[in-house]
């Protein structure tokens, strides 16, 4: 670790919480996408529209300007409710504005998913006496699921390389702690070069997880 001048464990630090401040994203940002296509498949309109509206708006802004509202947003907000400053936890506002972002992604995937599932096959479920909600668990949602895995899991790995903003707002990830090494050692070239290695770790092993999961999910097609 000579070579990073005693910041080595630094980034390994700020490597974890990448990580962390991935899969926390992961989580909430999926109960938004499931909330997001509930949504936009309701037959109420106002519903239905508010769904749309979610989808369209966070996808039309550029992430770093949601993790700005959040954060900065979130502060004004609190400070007018309590009538004092309150400073908002970077991890969280990362988390929460990251979430957002990816939750209107997963919505349209889902929605794409649930809707490319052929309509007799939930005829055949009702004709097999099925109920509704059975013929969604056992038989809608295993082919839309196996539908959606992929551009979700892509969307998840650039979900990954997304946490990199959160820095911009003070979040000790790994970009943050890659600057401040490069401040002080003065080394820019060999600090990022490290960050983009472990990036390139992370993402292959986010990829070999999700070559395997597409791999089990698509183990009986062809039998």
């Amino acid at each position: 670790m000579n070579i990073f001048h005693g910041f080595g464990s630094q980034l390994l630090l700020g490597a974890l919480a990448t990580v962390q401040l991935a899969l926390a994203s992961l989580v909430v940002g999926s109960l938004f996408g499931v909330i997001g296509c509930w949504l936009q498949l309701r037959q109420n309109r106002l519903l239905r529209g508010a769904g749309y509206l979610y989808a369209a708006l966070i996808r039309g802004i550029p992430d770093l300007l949601v993790v700005f509202a959040v954060y900065f947003g979130g502060s004004l907000t609190l400070a007018k409710l309590t009538g004092r400053y309150v400073e908002i936890d970077a991890f969280a506002a990362g988390v929460f504005a990251l979430s957002l972002s990816f939750g209107a992604y997963a919505a349209e995937i889902a929605r794409g998913a649930l809707l490319s599932v052929n309509a007799g096959q939930r005829e055949a479920a009702w004709t097999l006496g099925l109920s509704k909600t059975q013929a969604l668990w056992t038989v809608i949602l295993p082919q839309a699921a196996r539908t959606a895995l992929a551009p979700f899991g892509n969307q998840s790995i650039v979900l990954l390389k997304q946490t990199s903003i959160v820095s911009i707002v003070g979040c000790d990830e790994l970009m943050r702690k890659a600057a401040e090494a490069s401040g002080a050692t003065r080394q820019p070239f060999t600090m990022y070069l490290a960050v983009a290695l472990i990036y390139l770790v992370l993402t292959g092993a986010a990829t070999l997880l999700l070559e395997r999961a597409e791999r089990r999910a698509s183990r009986y097609l062809g039998a």
